[in-house]
């Protein structure tokens, strides 16, 4: 069953909350400070987290299928996370800390009925997804899943995210967008303001570099701001990240699609409503396409 563009963004905007739980969430900075990551930032625990399922890989993997982040970032925290814990103890870490969360974030829905179709539903999904040419959805695909309910369901959300940004990667190289100019133009198009982005660490010399770039392309204004062929070119981007990331969805009717988002919302209620996700990100969420 095809489903509208704006359907397939919605859902995307419904699941990454629950993904997104495993970065912020207090019983992550503790079972990762339990294996011996620091936890002054988030980012040691971060990058062990997500990359656990590829395995113990180095620094240029993590580049390639991180995308947007520094190298040097990437190198600082990757670099020795496995003589830190193995990749396996990783996992173990990660899946205690958003069973934890998650009990605490959702209370008794976690045993509801709701939460278990919501879980039942979203994993479908998730499973029909092709993993050929998607490494990190392939990564987590692989992995076995919980008989819990909201395991069930963060584990689907990451599929299912980790198979839209492998997706989105491919969106900006074919609009020869690099991982600088990935957070330029995003940016520029108003996602976020530009210190939101520097948490990805680039130097000043390299966002510089970028925004020249940009800038001969036609895409940006002096000003920083999007030329109207800037958002033309993001907004192309948008279309083919959700166009790429459509194809699971079809393993679910209209009326099941419907329904999961009917069933999502409490519990994303829930997460947002704890506080604990910042209100801007690098993502975009929020932001509005003509095609969606």
């Amino acid at each position: 069953m095809t489903h509208s563009l704006g359907t397939i963004r919605q859902m995307w905007q419904l699941l990454e909350p629950v993904h997104a739980t495993l970065y912020y969430a207090p019983e992550a900075f503790e079972q990762a400070a339990a294996l011996g990551y620091a936890t002054d930032e988030r980012w040691p625990g971060y990058f062990a987290y997500r990359a656990a399922p590829l395995g113990p890989v180095g620094p240029r993997l993590v580049s390639a299928l991180f995308y947007s982040f520094s190298p040097r970032m990437v190198d600082r925290h990757t670099a020795t996370a496995w003589a830190t814990a193995t990749a396996e103890q990783v996992l173990a870490a990660r899946g205690a800390a958003v069973d934890r969360a998650l009990r605490k974030l959702l209370g008794d829905r976690v045993d509801s009925t709701d939460l278990r179709e919501a879980a039942e539903l979203a994993r479908r999904a998730a499973e029909s997804a092709s993993t050929a040419g998607r490494p990190m959805a392939a990564a987590n695909a692989a992995l076995p899943w919980s008989e819990d309910p909201h395991m069930v369901l963060w584990q689907a959300a990451t599929i299912l995210r980790e198979h839209r940004g492998d997706g989105h990667i491919v969106a900006l190289q074919a609009h020869d967008i690099g991982p600088t100019e990935a957070l330029v133009s995003h940016a520029a198009a108003g996602a976020a303001p530009e210190e939101v982005f520097s948490s990805r660490q680039w130097t000043d010399e390299e966002w510089g570099i970028a925004r020249e770039r940009l800038l001969s392309r036609g895409l940006l204004q002096a000003d920083g701001g999007a030329t109207e062929e800037g958002l033309r070119i993001r907004t192309s981007i948008e279309k083919l990240t959700d166009e790429l990331a459509a194809a699971p969805w079809t393993a679910l009717t209209a009326d099941e699609v419907a329904r999961l988002a009917e069933l999502l919302v409490p519990p994303v209620l829930d997460i947002v409503g704890a506080g604990l996700l910042p209100m801007q990100s690098t993502l975009g969420i929020g932001m509005k396409y003509d095609h969606a």
